[in-house]
């Protein structure tokens, strides 16, 4: 039987704990985040609050269970928007090497890849507003030539194989033998780099609402936390510290499931384990 990596049950027990407190936010969270009590401003962690309070009374380990909603979401659905296209480009891509829709594709991706999600995001909010849906659009459209690549590099390497070849002989085109045999093989690749992206898609999401272009006021995420704290990082750091540690907790563990998906998933990793 195949033992799972250390490193894959450390982010796993990190990740899980995270995200179950984010589920449990969308049935209860001991206060209300929307309500603003002066009177408990910037109290400090007891029994009634237990990580205290910031600026506006509200409770700190609210924020930080509905702020993970956007956080997380942001992430989920913006690596969904690059898996989801940017796979399907690099297979089509693949399957059509050294053709010139191979060219477009790729160099397609070199122009978004000259375009750092920021500055995407920047482009987007200053045409239809900042928001938490710009934001995924913004770091969505950064994912697709992470995924069209890696999609495209594990199926150039399958379309050599002698099965790929009887495929072929068998009749089948381009796009069922993608879909039937090509996209399986790749799957751990893809699973391992969505995990990475996902990560990745909660800092960009923490970045673009530190600087104001993704989750706008009332509605709390770890990086709008972040901005809010910046003021008062010298008289009350706990306010930064909180959500800081919730990032690197989150993104530390989604790493380390991906540094052990891969050596699960790579055959030539797990032959150098046995």
């Amino acid at each position: 039987m195949t033992r799972l990596p250390v490193q894959l049950w450390i982010g796993a027990a990190l990740s899980t704990s995270l995200l179950a407190a984010v589920l449990i936010s969308f049935l209860w969270t001991p206060y209300d985040v929307t309500t603003l009590n002066i009177a408990e401003k910037l109290k400090a962690p007891s029994a009634s609050y237990l990580l205290g309070t910031d600026h506006f009374g509200r409770d700190l380990l609210s924020m930080l269970m509905e702020g993970g909603r956007i956080s997380i979401s942001v992430a989920v659905l913006a690596v969904g928007i690059g898996m989801g296209l940017g796979v399907p480009l690099g297979l089509m891509a693949a399957a059509n090497r050294g053709s010139w829709l191979d060219e477009v594709i790729m160099r397609g991706n070199d122009l978004i890849f000259a375009f750092p999600s920021l500055v995407i995001a920047i482009l987007i909010t200053a045409t239809f507003g900042p928001s938490a849906t710009n934001a995924i659009i913004a770091i969505g459209i950064f994912n697709i030539p992470v995924f069209a690549r890696v999609a495209r590099g594990g199926a150039l390497t399958i379309w050599t194989r002698e099965f790929i070849m009887a495929a072929k002989v068998a009749g089948k085109g381009k796009i069922r033998i993608s879909v039937e045999h090509i996209l399986p093989n790749i799957a751990n690749l893809l699973i391992v780099q969505g995990t990475i992206q996902f990560s990745l898609g909660i800092l960009a999401e923490a970045g673009l609402s530190y600087v104001g272009l993704g989750a706008q006021p009332p509605t709390p995420s770890w990086g709008r936390m972040l901005a809010d704290a910046q003021t008062m990082i010298y008289t009350t750091p706990r306010l930064a510290i909180a959500p800081g540690l919730a990032i690197v907790a989150m993104v530390l563990g989604l790493n380390l499931i991906g540094d052990g998906l891969r050596d699960l998933l790579d055959p030539r990793i797990r032959r150098a384990r046995e």
